[in-house]
């Protein structure tokens, strides 16, 4: 195999989505404690929501065409005769020229077809005058219109939002089979690292802050964390770290030692862990570059550059993605971005996808991305930016004033 033939971040996202592999651990869930689960098994409604016809305002339900006409100027009538009660059956049906009192959520009684908002009428000792028409179907909710019976609800693959729970609970539904919450495992290597907590570090000496930046990402993407520490530039000690962690998560992730060098161990190692292995060495990225991406026995490897910048802008766009093919959740086209006009002219070599890190700024009712230079060490960059822009590989910069995507942190 031939190692760091870079592949562009266009065939990256392909190889993800082609060669990542969708978990088969699932569990039963109770709906309340299901939240930002992905579901493993559709939803198929087995009941009409709304059950009945149902009025959406407090008024009087009534045949539409009974109030065509009516005005402040000229208000029609109506003669009322009776009230529905919430949680009653509406069994008395509304004539021509009648009118019966709902509540919001009360049943539509039979004949009716809509309600006028009970501001637009008034109620003088049983003659209702109406001083403004409505239409069929104004305010009101027809059976089945939020969820129909026997349609899909919801599909497989998708995450468990407090909306999508509230939907589930309308049809009754008390658990819901979904896939088990990932564990990864994150181990950091090279010489120079120490533990973050370290007091006083010695001159060539890095604290380990990519532990915590990789793993807070990975917790706010509801996704647990086994930190497996530092290792050495050895290549029996480190093999034997990441095997250990390796066997009892569902992704690795290593930091460090990604690039050509003599000490560099980590695609030696990501290869001993199974086949087939690496499947991306190199990006065509700023920055980022020496990214690599494995599958070993079914389970993916994420081996992160060891610049914080670069490991996190790298683990934001396919770290991310590979993790949430991996849960099961159904992926979306991009990262979610908003379009904002780019302050100033920033050069870009063709070939190549340069993302830019910025803030977002308010101007004249637009948004600006300011950009913040600096280099791919600078974790300050990452603190100062909102997002980051993406200039595309065929393109050779951006202008300023030119509207640019930009990849939103979160």
């Amino acid at each position: 195999m031939q190692f760091f033939k870079v592949k562009t971040v266009e065939e990256t996202f392909q190889m993800i989505d082609e060669l990542i592999p969708v978990t088969q651990k699932t569990e039963v869930r109770k709906l309340e404690n299901a939240l930002h689960y992905i579901l493993a098994e559709p939803i198929i409604a087995t009941e009409n929501v709304p059950g009945f016809d149902r009025s959406t305002v407090d008024g009087y339900a009534v045949r539409a065409s009974d109030t065509y006409g009516s005005s402040e100027s000229m208000p029609g009538f109506l003669n009322m005769v009776g009230e529905v009660k919430m949680g009653e059956m509406a069994s008395h049906p509304v004539g021509s020229g009648q009118a019966i009192y709902v509540p919001t959520g009360g049943m539509l009684p039979p004949k009716s077809d809509s309600v006028i908002m009970i501001e637009h009428c008034e109620d003088i000792d049983g003659l209702l005058n109406t001083y403004k028409q409505v239409a069929p179907g104004e305010n009101v909710i027809r059976k089945g219109e939020d969820i129909k019976e026997g349609e899909v609800l919801l599909e497989a693959g998708t995450k468990l939002r407090p909306q999508e729970l509230g939907a589930i609970a309308a049809l009754g539904v008390t658990e819901v089979t979904v896939f088990r919450r990932l564990k990864v495992g994150y181990l950091s290597s090279g010489d120079e690292i120490v533990p973050f907590e370290t007091k006083t570090i010695e001159v060539g000496q890095i604290r380990d802050i990519n532990h915590l930046t990789i793993a807070g990402l990975a917790n706010e993407w509801d996704i647990d964390v086994v930190y497996g520490g530092i290792v050495k530039d050895d290549y029996k000690i480190f093999q034997q770290k990441a095997q250990e962690i390796y066997n009892e998560v569902d992704c690795l992730i290593l930091s460090g030692g990604s690039s050509v060098g003599a000490k560099d161990y980590t695609t030696e190692v990501i290869q001993s862990l199974g086949d087939p292995g690496v499947f991306v060495h190199g990006i065509s990225i700023k920055p980022g570059k020496p990214t690599i991406l494995a599958l070993a026995n079914s389970k993916p490897v994420i081996g992160l550059p060891g610049h914080p910048a670069s490991a996190m802008i790298i683990f934001r766009l396919f770290g991310e993605r590979i993790l949430k093919k991996l849960s099961g959740q159904t992926l979306e086209k991009k990262p979610d971005r908003v379009f904002a006009k780019i302050t100033k002219n920033i050069p870009s070599a063709p070939g190549r996808s340069d993302y830019i890190r910025v803030k977002l700024l308010e101007k004249d009712s637009e948004w600006w991305a300011e950009p913040i230079i600096g280099k791919s060490g600078l974790i300050t960059t990452l603190v100062k930016s909102d997002g980051i822009v993406e200039i595309h590989s065929e393109k050779e910069g951006i202008l300023q004033g030119e509207y640019v995507p930009v990849i939103l942190s979160r």
